[in-house]
């Protein structure tokens, strides 16, 4: 079976293509293929940016509204799930979360370069999967980012995610 293929089509950026891995991670997959399904990123930002480290987004819009969805299970091995040895590589999408190992609901973040001290502490589940949309990650990892109330490295253009879909499943 072929892993589920999604795009992220980014206002002023291009898109970003990834893969999941359900076999990893199934719940997170399909939850995140549902939200994508759904329209739910529609319109979000990325709205924590670290250069060197992750683009964060799926949990606000260019207001600072927060959207959310249900929680899920943290598919990682230190919440009990080992099957998921997905390393967080450049590239590489994982599921933000609070310090609850199972707070993950909608906001996911894309490696920008390798962190090894997460990995079997978030659910990772897909990866970009081409060179382009590496440069794309790239363009929003270098964005301008300071403080907007309590957020820290917001960008300061928003970064909206235009639309974001499945490509095969």
């Amino acid at each position: 079976m072929a892993n589920p293929k999604i795009t992220f089509e980014i206002e002023g950026c291009g898109s970003i293509n990834a893969e999941l891995y359900p076999d990893k991670a199934p719940k997170t997959a399909e939850n995140f293929l549902s939200l994508v399904e759904s329209g739910f990123f529609d319109g979000l930002i990325f709205h924590r940016v670290i250069a060197g480290f992750m683009i964060q987004g799926g949990g606000y819009d260019a207001e600072m509204k927060h959207h959310d969805a249900p929680s899920i299970k943290g598919e990682f091995a230190s919440n009990g799930f080992p099957q998921n040895d997905i390393k967080h590589t450049r590239g590489v999408l994982s599921m933000a979360r609070t310090n609850v190992p199972d707070s993950a609901s909608s906001q996911f973040f894309i490696m920008h370069r390798d962190a090894p001290y997460l990995d079997g502490e978030y659910a990772a589940f897909g990866r970009v999967t081409d060179d382009d949309s590496l440069a794309v990650v790239d363009k929003i990892a270098e964005a301008e980012t300071g403080r907007l109330g309590y957020f820290s490295d917001v960008p300061r253009t928003p970064v909206v995610i235009k639309k974001a879909y499945v490509t095969e499943k």
